[in-house]
């Protein structure tokens, strides 16, 4: 005989007829979870009309926590527990009117076996549409099968008729037609040149740091070394506290020395003198200590790119990390000097920065960096949430827009940048942007993602382009209006077809000189890419 405790098992629950359940994952943040609640609360409200009109019933499958404000999933924990309440054939939908953290609901979604659907409300105030495309892409590369859709209000037919099909089949088929694999690249000059670099890559690997993986439940943006060491490219893993002891070392002259070169460059620093809603100056000293200490850890360890999480780990130690970022990702910089004074660290070089250490991005920006230094051009590069967009005469002009980490040279230059206080709900401790609104020009945008357990690239064209002020202020308004903005008008690539194929919620961008530089550009990163094992895809109008 024998003592042991056996565990009870419960078999889930069985699914009620004709019902889709509904689950809502949200922030770890609680302010930024109150925030959105009412936001939250409307999409979920249009989402049941919609379903109610074609003859089923929602049936939310957590409550509301009145204690906390908000009916969101805001735990790994917590999403696990409420799995545990969902038959695990239901139909099932997630709905996103704001960011969220997709770890909180991944473990569900792993074991669900029931058709999943994503949807979104198509708005800028929050960033719902960033959160579906975020965990759209972590659950590509966990190879669980789903739908999406997006409406206003799911008043609109086009809705409609994906929400029917999504019942009656348990999928909705976007049109992914701008889409083609890279076809046999002839030999000639790009081709070389991209077929060089990747060989010198894999030869004198490269190193990125990474300041703690997983920033704000990314799954998708972790890529394991065993895909990405054949690329020629190694992680050092770093944390973030030896970069906030690395601040501590450097002395106020030498971040104020960055405040002044900045100040000469023309850059506008926003601040005021109240700490909780205003960028004051000693938010700043800190930034340019973290600008100097990010340098310097680089140097260390003979980094080739950096990225640094910040949320959630330091924003309740220091002001945020963008400002540092930007400037990171620039030719044009504040110098900086080894310990002893000797060295300046990457003189004339940008170290390229991957935003909240999205680390398909760190190879993007990595080999973007690589070829349009060698191409005689302007490298500076940075990554943006594709956040919304509306039409603007002929074109769809998207808002691509992020927390402020993109260089002043997307701007048109520091005279043509500003800082203001980074939003309270999500940076407590403050600090400023490195905003603007980017410069009308031609651009090449990319995105590096898992999917069916190998690396894939998605490759296109654009044209930023500018609007009236008036518009662009609007634009703004109905997003962050803190932030830098690109007007982005991509090149055969509709508004459905990128949000059906994109997997991700960022975007990495960089300019080219013109037109046929940008195609040519293109070229030579199909063909790096290519050459480094990566399935290229090309994505809408693109010149081979």
């Amino acid at each position: 005989m024998n003592n042991y405790t056996m565990p009870v098992l419960v078999d889930p629950p069985a699914a009620a007829p004709r019902t889709v359940y509904t689950v809502a994952s949200g922030d770890l943040r609680p302010a930024a979870n109150v925030t959105g609640w009412p936001t939250q609360q409307r999409l979920e409200a249009d989402l049941a009309d919609a379903v109610a009109a074609l003859g089923w019933q929602t049936r939310r499958a957590h409550p509301v926590d009145a204690g906390a404000g908000h009916g969101f999933i805001d735990s790994q924990r917590a999403g696990i527990e409420i799995f545990q309440g969902i038959p695990v054939d239901a139909p099932l939908v997630v709905v996103e009117a704001v960011w969220q953290y997709s770890h909180h609901v991944l473990a569900g979604l792993r074991a669900h076996r029931g058709p999943i659907l994503l949807v979104a409300n198509w708005s800028g105030e929050f960033p719902g549409l960033v959160g579906l495309l975020n965990l759209a892409g972590s659950l590509t590369k966990a190879g669980v099968r789903y739908s999406a859709l997006w409406s206003e209000d799911f008043t609109d037919e086009w809705a409609r008729d994906g929400l029917k099909a999504w019942l009656e089949t348990g999928e909705v088929l976007h049109d992914e037609s701008h889409v083609r694999d890279l076809p046999p690249l002839p030999p000639d000059p790009e081709v070389a040149l991209g077929v060089a670099l990747a060989r010198q890559l894999q030869r004198r690997p490269a190193v990125v740091g990474v300041f703690d993986e997983g920033c704000m439940g990314m799954y998708n943006a972790i890529i394991d070394d065993e895909l990405l060491n054949p690329l020629g490219v190694y992680k050092e893993r770093l944390s973030q506290s030896a970069l906030v002891a690395e601040m501590s070392r450097v002395s106020d002259e030498e971040a104020h020395a960055v405040r002044a070169w900045l100040d000469a460059a023309g850059m506008t620093f926003h601040t005021g003198t109240d700490e909780a809603t205003e960028l004051t100056d000693a938010q700043l000293l800190s930034q340019f200590k973290m600008y100097v200490a990010a340098l310097r850890i680089a140097d260390d360890f003979g980094l080739d790119a950096v990225g640094i999480q910040y949320q959630q780990g330091l924003k309740d130690t220091v002001p945020a990390s963008d400002l540092a970022e930007g400037l990171l990702n620039d030719v044009s910089r504040p110098p900086v000097t080894s310990r002893d004074g000797t060295r300046e660290l990457y003189a004339g070089r940008a170290l390229p920065h991957f935003n909240e250490v999205d680390e398909g991005v760190a190879v993007d920006s990595l080999i973007t960096n690589r070829i349009w230094t060698a191409m005689g051009m302007d490298p500076a590069t940075t990554l943006h949430d594709i956040r919304w967009g509306e039409s603007y005469g002929t074109d769809f002009v998207w808002v691509f827009e992020i927390s402020g980490s993109v260089p002043a040279s997307h701007n048109g230059g520091y005279d043509r940048s500003y800082s203001m206080r980074q939003p309270p709900m999500y940076f407590p401790l403050g600090g400023g942007t490195l905003s603007g609104v980017s410069r009308p020009g031609e651009i090449v945008w990319s995105r590096i993602f898992i999917m069916d357990g190998v690396l894939h690239a998605d490759l296109g064209r654009g044209t930023v382009v500018e609007l009236p002020a008036a518009e662009t202020q609007r634009r703004l308004r109905a997003t962050t209006p803190q932030w830098p903005i690109m007007h982005a008008v991509l090149h055969g690539v509709g508004r459905d077809q990128l949000m059906a194929r994109h997997k991700a919620n960022h975007v990495n961008v960089v300019y080219a000189d013109d037109a046929d530089a940008a195609d040519r550009a293109l070229r030579v990163k199909a063909a790096m890419l290519d050459a480094m094992g990566v399935r290229v895809h090309l994505c809408g109008d693109v010149a081979l």
